[in-house]
């Protein structure tokens, strides 16, 4: 017996095996007999023809080999939401030996197993108690009876409909309609179609707090058209969709706090603009986007920008970003506090991965993390005493000086370094001596003068010892021992610096050198017990 052929099969999403595709096609085909589906396979390499046979063109491809017809009865057109829960979690009558770990199901916080349904009373009994549901590739097509979800499954809050056979968001509103406290959402991988002129808002999403739409085709466009149905949405996932260009959102997405734009071409940075006005944006992830670069114009050197006022992550890793004024550029965010930024060409400028790691901490001020790294006080303190040593030389040339009134460094060295003025305000301008005759930051086994005193004991008097920069806080605290017979693990070093008076900071790392905590001839190793 022949398949049956659904009535609106055009244009509606299949699978055949482990392919997925959408029909294009329905119809004869000539010199054969029946009905054919043309089909595009979402993998091209599935595909045999661009929809065209012997020289009649059936259908159209986006990719030239990637369609082909099949039979109706080898294409899965789907089932309803509730057929595959109840398969998905064992509660269905017919047992699907597929879901192997479907008779494990999550109610709340506990993990019950089931060993079988005794009657339909305990089976809706049981489908009412689920709150967090998935039907990830259970070939979920289409909502089924009208209100039966809402009636079945009262207490859902959270779906992940990913990789389904879902063709357009209609079906989408349609199942979260009938969910009242809908809280999370995730339909990636299904390739729809979305209202692109006009949409008459749902309640569906009343309470939706985080939507997953990666890989699902949805343009920007489309994005805000249905935002205005997702009032109170808090996290937003879009991955993967060709998304290449942006527009000002206009009273949408004003409770929105993580933007996921990872693995869209939007090439051109000046995009950011169009959504820096996002109140409450605090997390933006633009990994893999191809922007070569970022720019505030709104503030000037050593300003906040009043773009992203409340973006705390950043996410920039993997993109064409080639020159240190886009890192510069980052400082002008008040609120930022963590940024990924790794494998972009303006790494490749400094082969030494320590000194490029000083230097991006040293130009982004409020930076907390970096690359996933917390930086430590000691270690911000360090990379900014470093930067104001290095490019010292290059400040004096440019107009730099130690008397304020003739200190008149160039636009072009503020252009480049415009934490400049702000590091020598915190920590003083370098000094001549500082400067002259600087050893580059890779010499190993410079030796400080260091005078080691015990303030709390004032009979050991103080000690003045030359040790290498290189060494460890751990072999410090033996060279202590031998001194003074305590055990190192008893002691606890500090210091201060002959600059910073009054300020005292924790040697509190054993494995760290002298010259990560920026110690310098003339300093004061402070030793307790």
């Amino acid at each position: 017996m022949a398949a049956q052929v659904p009535p609106d099969a055009l244009g509606r999403r299949v699978s055949c095996g482990t392919d997925y595709g959408t029909v294009r096609y329905v119809g004869s085909v000539s010199r054969t007999a029946g009905i054919w589906l043309g089909v595009e396979w979402d993998d091209p390499q599935r595909g045999k023809h661009d929809g065209s046979y012997e020289g009649t063109q059936y259908f159209k491809c986006r990719h030239p080999g990637g369609g082909s017809f099949i039979r109706p009865n080898k294409a899965n057109f789907g089932v309803d939401f509730l057929t595959a829960v109840k398969d998905r979690y064992g509660l269905s009558d017919k047992q699907d030996v597929q879901y192997g770990t479907g008779n494990t199901v999550v109610f709340g916080t506990k993990t019950v197993e089931f060993v079988g349904m005794d009657s339909v009373a305990e089976q809706q009994r049981q489908l009412s108690k689920l709150v967090d549901i998935s039907v990830r590739e259970c070939a979920v097509s289409h909502a089924g009876q009208e209100e039966e979800i809402g009636r079945t499954c009262a207490n859902m809050r959270h779906i992940n409909l990913s990789k389904n056979l879902i063709s357009s968001w209609e079906t989408v509103i349609a199942i979260a309609s009938q969910v009242q406290n809908l809280e999370t959402l995730n339909v990636s991988e299904n390739k729809m179609t979305f209202p692109s002129t006009s949409i008459s808002i749902s309640s569906a999403f009343s309470n939706l707090k985080i939507l997953a739409l990666n890989q699902t085709e949805i343009t920007w466009t489309e994005v805000l058209l249905c935002a205005q149905g997702w009032p109170v949405l808090e996290e937003l996932y879009l991955s993967s969709n060709n998304i290449t260009v942006l527009e000002r959102p206009e009273n949408v997405l004003e409770t929105l706090k993580l933007l996921d734009l990872s693995d869209n071409q939007l090439l051109d940075g000046n995009q950011l603009h169009l959504i820096a006005q996002l109140p409450r944006l605090e997390q933006l992830v633009l990994r893999n986007t191809g922007i070569s670069s970022i720019h505030f114009p709104d503030a000037g050197f050593g300003c906040k920008t009043k773009m992203f006022p409340s973006l705390k992550r950043l996410a920039i890793n993997d993109n064409k970003i080639s020159q240190w004024s886009s890192i510069n550029e980052l400082d002008k965010l008040p609120s930022l506090r963590a940024l990924q930024c790794n494998n972009n060409p303006f790494m490749d400028t400094e082969k030494n991965p320590e000194t490029l790691i000083q230097l991006i901490i040293a130009k982004i001020s409020q930076l907390e993390v970096l690359n996933n790294c917390e930086i430590l006080p000691a270690e911000r303190r360090g990379a900014e005493l470093d930067y104001r040593k290095i490019f010292g030389n290059a400040w004096l040339e440019a107009g730099g000086h130690w008397d304020p009134e003739k200190n008149k460094p160039s636009e072009e060295f503020l252009a480049a370094h415009p934490r400049y003025p702000a590091l020598c305000l915190k920590y003083g301008a370098p000094e001549e001596g500082e400067l002259k005759g600087r050893q580059p930051l890779t010499l190993k086994n410079q030796l400080l003068t260091l005078t080691i005193k015990c303030p709390e004991k004032p009979e050991q008097k103080p000690v003045e010892k030359k040790l290498p920069e290189s060494m460890t806080i751990q072999k410090v605290k033996g060279l202590l021992y031998r001194l003074l017979k305590i055990p190192g693990s008893e002691l606890k070093l500090s210091y201060e610096s002959s600059k910073l008076e009054g300020k005292e900071v924790e040697l509190d790392n054993d494995l760290k050198p002298l010259q990560f905590y920026s110690i310098e001839s003339g300093d004061c190793v402070l030793v307790r017990w």
